[in-house]
């Protein structure tokens, strides 16, 4: 019998790192690039609006969980490595290169991003056109306010990890994890992005928020503390409503 192999922490962070990247690029540049129509030769092209961002960060997290979850776990998401640790489904000694490395991979996504948008003719403001990012009040892309962000914020990121370890527990179907981590998140951007552009994810908020100037800095707070209340509530309930499910190995251990 072939043993599996055993991932070194430096492979294990650098797969974090490169989902991440993916998750940010992917779907952040295509909420940048392609979510709006382009005037083109006296034209209208055709963006692919919200919905084409929402199956965008799906297909990030689909395709990102298949190429490098066997290495690391396929987080790319600091809120779910809290929540998961929470579940006692990763170690804690882990968390903050795991965190480290995703949001390091975020950042250099949003840098790519920038530097691809200001090539455009005649120039690109990140902050005049919000850059992708999050927020409530006046940056919320349908003017809610904080309550509203935060409780949906906190919700969706809940449920996000509920899917997660309901996905991944022993007792669940083989193979299909990925494809219904990546459904999950295009419903959940399907939901939120009106309310506060979807995040559920604080290396996603932070990637992009550094490009955008003081006002997205001065309210991605709410975009990693909501994220991780949430995803730590599901880690704490998940024995309760799905069950124990002691004998899972940490797919991210490294022993």
């Amino acid at each position: 019998m072939i043993e599996p192999p055993t991932y070194t922490m430096v492979q294990r962070l650098a797969a974090e790192a490169l989902g991440t990247f993916w998750l940010v690029f992917g779907g952040c540049g295509t909420a940048i690039f392609a979510a709006t129509a382009i005037p083109v030769d006296a034209q209208m092209a055709v963006g692919v609006g919200w919905l084409g961002v929402a199956f965008a960060f799906g297909l990030t997290v689909l395709t990102g969980a298949y190429a490098f979850g066997h290495v690391s776990g396929g987080h790319f998401n600091p809120a779910v490595s809290v929540g998961l640790a929470v579940a006692k489904r990763f170690a804690w000694k882990d968390l903050p290169g795991y965190v480290v490395a995703q949001v390091v991979g975020a950042s250099v996504a949003g840098a790519v991003l920038l530097v691809i948008a200001k090539g455009i003719e005649g120039g690109f403001d990140p902050v005049a056109t919000g850059f992708a990012t999050n927020g409530y009040g006046d940056r919320s892309p349908m003017g809610y306010n904080l309550a509203s962000v935060v409780v949906i914020e906190i919700v969706l990121t809940a449920v996000f990890l509920f899917v997660i370890l309901g996905a991944t527990a022993k007792r669940a179907a083989v193979g299909f994890a990925g494809l219904s981590i990546g459904l999950a998140l295009t419903l959940i951007h399907l939901i939120s992005i009106p309310v506060s552009n979807t995040s559920v994810n604080p290396a996603r908020s932070l990637g992009v928020a550094w490009f955008a100037g003081a006002d997205a800095l001065a309210q991605v707070w709410v975009f990693i503390l909501a994220p991780v209340i949430g995803a730590a509530i599901a880690g704490f309930a998940q024995a309760l409503l799905l069950g124990p499910d002691h004998d899972v190995a940490e797919v991210t251990s490294a022993e």
